[in-house]
């Protein structure tokens, strides 16, 4: 029989299903006892509106897999960062035509800054390689993902933005 962890680690997230909640970086920890087993996981982002399948989800594949007691916590501290997702998530993103997200912006402790410009970085296509691509759209399937368009093979690609 596999352990909690294992299964818990293979569930897919509903909005990038090529990608598991261990991928992504929001699963955070999978504990059995004889009370059964606790998973806590950490929203992308608080107002998330797949939590609820992904707390039946995780529900679902672990009673499947024979623990019929699951208890699915949220924890929204530390907040989730696209830093959390793993090597294999990346290349997943990458394989699947999904720039992955570049390194998180650093911020002190404390109240976050509203800024209102936009933050310039070079987005390399997925694809092909080049460098440097255009935004088409600052929004995507959801809000934590854009459209690019890549200017050598003129393909569009969604790319993971920092978070």
């Amino acid at each position: 029989m596999r352990s909690a962890a294992e299964v818990a680690a293979g569930v897919a997230d509903p909005e990038l299903p090529l990608l598991t909640l261990a991928d992504l970086g929001i699963l955070r920890d999978v504990r059995e006892s004889a009370d059964g087993v606790v998973v806590t996981i950490t929203p992308t982002y608080s107002g998330c509106p797949a939590m609820q399948t992904i707390r039946d989800d995780l529900t679902e594949a672990l009673r499947e897999a024979g623990f019929p007691r699951v208890e699915v916590r949220t924890v929204l501290t530390p907040a989730w960062t696209t830093d959390w997702i793993t090597e294999a998530g990346r290349a997943k993103l990458t394989a699947a035509g999904i720039s992955p997200p570049g390194p998180a912006p650093r911020r002190a402790a404390g109240p976050v800054p509203l800024t209102l410009g936009t933050t310039r970085r070079a987005i390399p296509c997925p694809r092909c390689g080049t460098p440097e691509t255009e935004e088409i759209a600052a929004f995507s399937a959801t809000a934590c993902r854009s459209m690019r368009r890549c200017p050598a093979c003129r393909e569009p690609f969604e790319h993971m933005k920092e978070i």
